[in-house]
């Protein structure tokens, strides 16, 4: 062969190599046979009972794995402890991304540790499903979080609902609020100012916590003094079992009602000694001993792929808010990118595992604001007050009285 035909030939072979790249590439966290996902979630620290949320997930991942993976490829899980940390999760995130190759994060407990993390994620195009937190900056607007799908109803959304309850079918005239002086505890003030004031009423009282407070004596006090007949509850499950106790030693007894981050009524009845009895409580998931035939088919899995696990809200809402992960899996086929994968997520419109309807789009990345209500019984049982309930105030309302 000549020399010039040679180096034609050359040429011809490193364009066709380089045309092929693209298609020979393996995606970030996909192979043949398996899909990576990692999430953190503090399995210690003072939110550690939530814990239990990453745990749900990998029982979900699990009966995936037994029942023969998603078009033949099976799930690898990663789960690490942040311990309610950002500096911890901005570490784990990195780990998992740029060491493990994670194609996507499942959920994720927390507000500020989500916050730590997703300007990360979405420069990387890391797919996020599902954050453990009702944050108004997940996805609004949505195209500042292309990459990221929030299952979980929004705090100003039930902190909505649960004022109109307390108001409209309970008949209660002064609303107190303890929260967690954090974006957490805030956008639910936010929710229940905005119910409030459609109303023409404002609070009895608002008192704040801190994430590391132990003594909520003087917390206390001063919703006591307040003369509320509500008191709702935004801040952790410590801290809602501390305030009953502390209430009860006082002679203080109004009406509770909490977020759903303390809906978790058999473990709240457990660590409060009964004192969770009679608390109303906004919640995103089905009940406990729900018939519901996917409950049954989880239950029954946890008992016999993970029995030492308790089986409780904060347990299954981490199969609750990626289930339409999984769907989006599953419509991709084998054609699993990250790319074909956002737009099997958009498809998604009224799908329903054990939580709300959810419907995502192009232009939608929030997938529900609905939640019911319902009522602590005897024993750590419960009862459901409402169906379905949907909120409708303005998010971006809700944005800007955060941020200033």
């Amino acid at each position: 062969m000549k020399k010039g035909n040679l180096f034609i030939v050359m040429a011809l072979v490193m364009v066709f190599s380089l045309a092929i790249i693209p298609i020979v590439l393996a995606e970030r966290g996909v192979t043949d046979t398996e899909i990576r996902i990692g999430q953190w979630g503090p399995q210690t620290g003072p939110a550690a009972l939530w814990g239990a949320v990453a745990r749900g997930s990998g029982l979900l991942f699990k009966i995936i794995n037994e029942e023969g993976g998603i078009h033949g490829r099976k799930i690898k899980y990663f789960l690490r402890d942040d311990a309610y940390q950002p500096p911890k999760t901005k570490a784990i995130a990195k780990e998992l991304v740029e060491d493990k190759k994670v194609f996507a994060f499942a959920s994720g407990v927390g507000t500020a540790t989500g916050f730590a993390v997703r300007d990360y994620l979405e420069k990387n195009r890391v797919p996020w499903i599902g954050p453990a937190a009702g944050s108004v900056h997940w996805c609004y607007p949505p195209e500042k979080a292309p990459y990221l799908f929030g299952t979980y109803p929004l705090y100003c959304d039930e902190a909505f609902l649960l004022v109109n309850y307390a108001i409209d079918r309970l008949g209660k005239k002064r609303i107190a609020f303890f929260y967690q002086n954090d974006d957490y505890g805030k956008v639910g003030l936010i929710g229940a100012q905005i119910a409030l004031e459609r109303k023409g009423m404002k609070f009895a009282a608002t008192v704040s916590a801190e994430p590391l407070d132990t003594d909520l004596s003087s917390h206390c006090m001063k919703l006591k003094a307040a003369k509320p007949d509500v008191v709702i509850m935004w801040v952790l499950p410590k801290h809602g079992a501390i305030m009953l106790g502390t209430a009860a030693k006082l002679g203080f007894k109004p009406l509770w009602m909490t977020t759903s981050t303390l809906s978790d009524y058999q473990l709240m009845y457990k660590i409060s000694k009964g004192l969770f009895k009679d608390v109303i409580f906004a919640t995103f998931g089905e009940l406990l001993h729900s018939k519901n035939p996917l409950m049954v088919k989880y239950h029954e899995a946890q008992k016999r792929l993970e029995p030492k696990d308790r089986w409780g809200i904060f347990y299954y809402a981490g199969i609750l808010f990626i289930e339409p992960m999984v769907e989006a899996f599953r419509r991709c086929g084998r054609n699993l990118t990250v790319d074909n994968f956002i737009r099997a997520m958009e498809s998604i419109k009224d799908f329903q595992g054990i939580g709300p309807k959810m419907s995502f789009g192009p232009k939608k990345r929030q997938g529900s604001r609905s939640f019911f209500i319902a009522r602590c019984t005897e024993g750590g049982n419960a009862e459901k007050l409402t169906d379905w309930l949907t909120s409708d105030i303005d998010v971006y309302e809700v944005k800007r009285r955060l941020e200033h």
